[in-house]
């Protein structure tokens, strides 16, 4: 999108066509005093100062606030392309490139050009200053007074004065005087009193046969003179004259024709330009406008050195974005562009020392080997009095190190300086590294694209799979591009399928100059022998992210020493860091890995197996940690696999803290599984299964672990461990239920339970009862749950052990809430709430919370139950759990659905139900389907409602959700009321009063039966 700011003419901001409206005349000299220092931070007095000269208004701050807030709204019209105003203390700073600011542009090119002059590259200064007056739209700042507005119209005449003058200079050396007339005479009229301009104007007038307006300028001119300045005209105005009379040719009256002095032409400014070649650009576009502010803010600046660097791993596109950039900004270093290729990396050469680089730096200003000096010392002193008045762009290309770089930088110059190097550089004070990532997918298929051409037929979809095989690299998009133009009969799927066959991407990502393993080889042999062998084990490391503890088991170093070493490998960007001590390995970095720990002797293969069981170990000790703080209500079998001696994770210290980890580490424990699966013995895959087991369970991981539970109880069983079998039926019957799974989870149950009685274990036996209680609830077997939970409860009320009491008094409610014995249900909640909150379990206060809501909503109280909804809801967020918050989102929406905003209603159910179906929870699926057609049913969307409780009922029966059968039943019963169809009502009303008979759920009975007697009561009638 093209975007500019306007201060000549009208001030306005313009992009794609369009203008801002700025309103007030104040917002738009704020626009204009922020845009005249793009780039460069602008104190709060000056702006203030700026505005109002010196009558501010008596809040200034707060006014000059303001009129930010409305340019940064205005500014929002370029999208992608607007900069942003920087608030910094006491100053802003409008983040844009110079040359967005037509003034800025029209100041910068007439300056270059005006130094050019003199270098006799005519067609150069031309080219700045039609650039300049294409920008150019009219008076600065018009229609805006004040002494800073007049200040910035007087500057801004200056320069369009030496654009004029230099390029009526050009014309009448070249003897186009007729040209330089209209370039010169508006101006005259302008400055009467300049006699330079007078001058040269008289002589081009005189060279256009126009000698009578010739004479009569310079005569005007001199009366002005003496009028005005009270001093007679100068010898050139004299002598322009005196030749006109005399009839003197006009080239020979211009003043450096009429010096009188004949001068040697010195040798010529040589501009060195050994750039490599630019290529069609894409992407970067971020990078890009940073690195041209950067580039841009010390314009002007003759003392300080501006050294930008861009650091990325090797591929990344680091030396093309500086040449790209170079090549962009060419006419803004008119005395040389730079590039110098240090050689850090390559395999096949030693990097040049600091005297051999500068040595090739100063020989591209035409100094011969023999006339440098040997000593570094004399070469620095050289490099920078050669640099001390250019302002060129330098590109050190692929450096080792700061100490490599600090002698090549110039001294006090105007020169800018671009290091690219694959390793962060910080012992260079001020300069502010640019770290490349991968390409955003779009802008990695246009670079696959644009390196293509336009004469290949592309396969969109092809061409988004192979820049994501190649990890949007830019180096692999262009070699997979590159292998593309090499095979004419190749289409974009024949690639595709030579990425993805059997050798591997990266054996593939290959042409006849470049391979991505010999870009990736150079970073691996500069590692040391530790870090090389870090590196490698991070290629067994199957999960995308990683912590140091595991990298530290994976390479059996301590610790400290990990940490080290990832450092040092983040430093040569062989690693990243998203979120502090969370790293990641590139794709392609990892394949390199793996190739390298395949084929290298240094590591045997007894010694990768240890390695992976360290970090299997890890996970599962760490896991066992976390599992005690986040599911304190389990019953366990102690841990007997590893080094017992471990020490814990400091990071894990409560249970949100341990839900924390578990959640961050998902991936990775689930590939600890796999790996135990596959190459673990049974023992280990079934105690590690067992602490793993409520982590499977709570974020839903039921597809995964009810094999493996299965696995364990059997293992158990041969081992003849009844205790630890009787766990493992326990873990089973919770996934079992959550998995909406009755039959099978009330089976477990019962066969933990006779192991506990077995046994002689009482709080074994009252787990045992808790799970079995919460699938005989879900099938509708209240009266039975309610016999089960109060002998329960009697005899954990005797080992005073507050959290198994609070649970057992909480599902003894929900009982209660169902038999609808409302007062002592409330009891129940009430004791829990308390209970839960005093040990300060925080599972136990969102189920509390939300079962109080239930009540409230139950017994009419909408209101009441929003708020404790809510309430409960803030818990569920810090814990974390997908099923937890859906369950709270389907009840708030289900209150709304009760104050009349279904809308709202429907909108929350839309985000509820496939997270019931993601994590496998049936019934909470069917309790979805059952209140989205309740909601529909209310909005007079009847058959949409009766669709719904259809598929509702058609999962409720598959799992024998008996309480919520006669739920639904009775819906569907209405919704064929309000659609007119009686004698189906009729039908559904009678299966929904048999269900609520069956399972002892009075409430629902009544309902069923008072509806039922109306409706045939006029079917009677």
């Amino acid at each position: 999108m093209e975007f500019e700011i306007r201060l000549s003419g009208s001030v306005e901001i313009r992009a794609a066509g369009r203008r801002s409206d700025l309103g007030s005349t104040k917002t738009r000299l704020t626009l204009a005093g922020l845009a005249w220092d793009a780039s460069r931070t602008v104190s709060v007095d000056t702006l203030i100062h700026r505005i109002w000269d010196e009558h501010p208004p008596g809040k200034a701050r707060e006014a000059l606030h303001s009129h930010i807030s409305r340019i940064r709204g205005a500014l929002r019209m370029a999208e992608g392309d607007a900069p942003a105003i920087v608030s910094r203390t006491n100053s802003y700073s409008l983040e844009v490139d110079p040359d967005r600011v037509d003034l800025r542009c029209y100041t910068s090119c007439v300056e270059r050009a005006r130094s050019l002059r003199d270098g006799g590259d005519e067609e150069a200064v031309l080219r700045l200053l039609d650039r300049a007056e294409g920008r150019w739209q009219g008076e600065a700042l018009a229609g805006i007074a004040g002494s800073w507005a007049e200040h910035v119209r007087s500057a801004v005449g200056e320069t369009r004065l030496v654009a004029a003058m230099t390029r009526a200079e050009i014309l009448l050396d070249g003897g186009r005087f007729t040209d330089a007339v209209p370039v010169l005479l508006p101006l005259a009229e302008a400055h009467p009193v300049d006699e330079a301009l007078a001058e040269r104007l008289a002589v081009a007038l005189y060279g256009s046969n126009r000698t009578a307006e010739a004479t009569r300028l310079l005569q005007r001119t001199r009366q002005r003179v003496v009028r005005d300045i009270g001093l007679d005209a100068g010898r050139g105005l004299h002598r322009v004259h005196q030749g006109i009379l005399a009839g003197t040719p006009a080239a020979a009256l211009l003043p450096r024709a009429g010096a009188g002095e004949k001068t040697t032409p010195g040798p010529t400014r040589r501009v060195p330009d050994n750039l490599p070649r630019d290529v069609p650009w894409a992407g970067r576009r971020d990078e890009l406008r940073r690195l041209t502010a950067a580039l841009s803010e010390g314009r002007g600046a003759s003392d300080v050195v501006t050294v930008e660097a861009i650091h990325g791993m090797g591929g990344v596109g680091k030396t093309g974005l500086a040449v790209h950039l170079a090549h962009r900004l060419r006419d803004r270093f008119p005395d040389g562009r730079l590039f110098l290729h240090l050689g850090g990396w390559a395999a096949d050469r030693t990097p040049p020392t600091p005297a051999r680089a500068l040595g090739e730096l100063l020989r591209l200003f035409g100094l011969a080997t023999k006339e440098l000096p040997r000593e570094l010392d004399e070469l620095v002193a050289l490099w920078r009095s050669v640099a001390r008045d250019r302002r060129m762009l330098v590109i050190l290309d692929d450096a080792t190190s700061s100490a490599q770089i600090s002698p090549l930088l110039p001294g006090a110059s105007p020169t800018a300086v671009i290091v690219t190097s694959r390793r962060r550089l910080p012992g260079l004070p001020g300069v502010r590294p640019v770290s490349l990532d991968v390409l955003p997918p779009e802008d990695a298929a246009a670079l696959f694209s644009q390196r293509l051409g336009n004469g290949r037929d592309t396969d969109p979809s092809d061409v988004a799979e192979i820049v994501r095989i190649c990890g949007y690299l830019p180096l692999a998009i262009e070699i997979a591009a590159s292998r593309l133009l090499a095979r004419a009969s190749w289409t974009t799927s024949d690639l595709l399928r030579q990425l993805t066959g059997g050798s591997g991407r990266l054996a593939q990502l290959r042409d006849v100059d470049r391979a991505l393993t010999q870009v990736f080889a150079v970073s691996y042999d500069a590692l040391n022998a530790e870090q090389q062998l870090v590196f490698r084990r991070i290629g067994l490391h199957a999960g995308v992210e990683f912590g140091p503890r595991a990298i530290a088991a994976l390479a059996g170093f301590s610790l400290d020493k990990t940490e080290h070493i990832l450092e040092e490998l983040l430093a040569h960007y062989l690693v990243f860091e998203r979120v502090p001590h969370r790293f990641a390995m590139h794709d392609l970095l990892r394949d390199y890995a793996r190739s390298l720990v395949e084929a290298a002797d240094t590591d045997s293969g007894d010694d990768l197996r240890r390695a992976v069981q360290r970090l299997v170990d890890h996970y599962v000790h760490v896991a066992d940690q976390a599992d005690r703080l986040a599911y304190p209500f389990r019953s366990r079998t102690d841990l007997d696999i590893g080094d017992p001696a471990a020490p814990p994770c400091p990071e894990i210290f409560d249970a949100r803290s341990a839900e924390q980890w578990l959640i961050v580490e998902s991936a990775n424990l689930l590939d600890a599984l796999d790996w135990l699966v596959n190459h673990g013995t049974e023992h280990k895959l079934a105690i590690s299964v067992h602490v793993l087991a409520g982590f499977l369970d709570m974020e839903g991981h039921l597809v995964e672990a009810e094999p493996l539970l299965r696995r364990a109880a059997a293992h158990w069983a041969d081992a003849g461990d009844s205790l630890a079998r009787a766990r493992a039926l326990l873990d089973l019957c919770a996934v079992y239920t959550h998995g909406s799974r009755y039959d099978e989870a009330i089976s477990a149950a019962h066969e933990a339970l006779d192991v506990a009685r077995a046994l002689g274990d009482r709080e074994l036996e009252s787990e045992c009862i808790h799970q079995l209680s919460i699938s005989l609830w879900q099938t509708g077997q209240y009266t039975l749950t309610r016999s089960l939970q109060k002998d329960s409860l009697s005899f954990l009320l005797q080992t005073g052990n507050l959290l198994r009491i609070a649970r057992c008094r909480n599902l003894l409610g929900i009982i209660h809430l169902h038999l609808a014995e409302n007062e002592d249900a409330l009891a129940c909640f009430t004791s829990a709430l308390a209970d839960f909150t005093e040990i300060g379990d925080e599972r136990g206060r969102y189920s509390a919370l939300n079962n109080v809501a239930e009540i409230q909503k139950k017994t009419g109280h909408p209101e009441a139950a929003e708020i404790s909804y809510r309430q409960a809801m803030v818990v569920a967020d810090r814990m974390g759990n997908p099923r937890d918050k859906a369950t709270l989102q389907m009840n708030i929406a289900s209150v709304m659905d009760t104050l009349g905003r279904t809308d709202e209603a429907l909108a929350l159910y839309g985000m509820v139900l496939p997270v019931m179906r993601d994590v496998g929870d049936r019934r909470g699926e069917a309790i979805a389907l059952t209140r989205i057609g309740r909601a529909y049913r209310v909005a007079g969307r009847t058959e949409e409602a009766l669709r719904q409780h259809v598929a509702a009922l058609e999962v409720i029966r598959a799992i024998r959700a008996a309480g919520d059968e006669a739920d639904v039943l009775y819906d569907m019963a209405l919704a064929e009321i309000d659609a007119g169809r009686m004698t189906q009502a009729v039908a559904h009303l009678k299966e929904s009063l048999a269900a609520s008979r069956l399972i002892g759920a009075s409430a629902e009975e009544a309902r069923a039966a008072v509806l039922l007697a109306d409706l045939q009561g006029e079917v009677t009638a």
